[in-house]
């Protein structure tokens, strides 16, 4: 039985999404919670790895149950849903999100809000059509809030939203990404930017909404970085262009801070494609 886990987290006190020796990550706190729960050794694969500091309100990952792990989720009655039979396969998965929040504790900073049976093809991480994140910014017009500092990055100048909105959209497209990413072995810095642009919201912070079918290390960080350089009026539209085109990164483009950066949403498609898509992915990640 393979359970898709939609999960919300506070990323500040993590060091990540992923498990690592003698520090604190979002895998290995929900992995610890699951064997608690489930038994086994289970393991989480994950939409989009997070880097320390970074927020989610839209991941997605999957766990694959061994035979005993079912046993233990089918071996409690659940109460069932709306169009759910009572005893069902849909009802015990559906029961695993709260369970794990009985585990975690009261007030967590990472919460499993909804646990269902994966439709056949799933993968979490291969099946994903886009991801999309959200990226805060406060300015002297916004005023810095306290209460929001652990979301928001401030930065002490007036941003010109307008202008900024405007360079955005001209990065949208496949283009080779590498100037806007801190570079890893062996992989791809091309990517296809589906959606770049900026608002203000009703408090007047500024935020940038983020969409492509997948993202380089710190990419999102970079591209707000130089957006903000526009809107201080240190780098001009053009300017964000040339330095794509260049595919080498410069000091004016600053990488912003994790705590900006929230991964809001994770696109898949229909049901019968998943596992077309997954096997695409797939061969298209091994070719890079």
């Amino acid at each position: 039985m393979r359970i898709r886990l939609d999960i919300a987290y506070d990323g500040t006190h993590f060091r990540g999404w992923a498990r690592q020796p003698g520090l604190r990550t979002v895998q290995g706190t929900l992995e610890d919670a699951i064997a608690r729960v489930l038994g086994g050794d289970p393991r989480l694969v994950v939409a989009g790895r997070t880097d320390a500091g970074v927020h989610a309100t839209g991941q997605v990952a999957h766990l694959d149950l061994d035979e005993a792990q079912q046993q233990r989720l089918t071996a409690r009655r659940p109460r069932a849903r709306a169009g759910e039979e009572p005893g069902s396969a849909l009802g015990h998965a559906g029961a695993l999100a709260p369970r794990i929040s009985g585990v975690v504790g009261a007030y967590p900073d990472v919460a499993v809000r909804r646990s269902s049976v994966a439709p056949e093809g799933f993968d979490a991480r291969f099946s994903a059509v886009w991801r999309r994140y959200a990226y805060r910014v406060a300015d002297r017009r916004s005023g810095y809030d306290p209460l929001e500092r652990h979301r928001t990055t401030n930065v002490r100048a007036t941003l010109d939203e307008t202008v900024m909105d405007a360079a955005a959209r001209t990065l949208i497209g496949l283009h080779d990404f590498a100037a806007y990413c801190k570079p890893r072995d062996e992989a791809t810095t091309i990517r296809t930017l589906l959606e770049f642009d900026w608002r203000r919201d009703a408090e007047g912070v500024l935020v940038a909404n983020v969409k492509a079918d997948a993202f380089c290390h710190s990419m999102v960080r970079a591209l707000v970085g130089a957006c903000v350089a526009v809107g201080e009026g240190r780098l001009d539209a053009e300017d964000l262009i040339d330095i794509r085109d260049s595919r080498e990164r410069i000091p004016e483009v600053k990488v912003l801070a994790a705590r900006g950066l929230t991964l809001t949403d994770v696109g898949y498609p229909a049901d019968e494609l998943l596992a077309g898509r997954a096997e695409q992915t797939r061969a298209r990640r091994i070719a890079d």
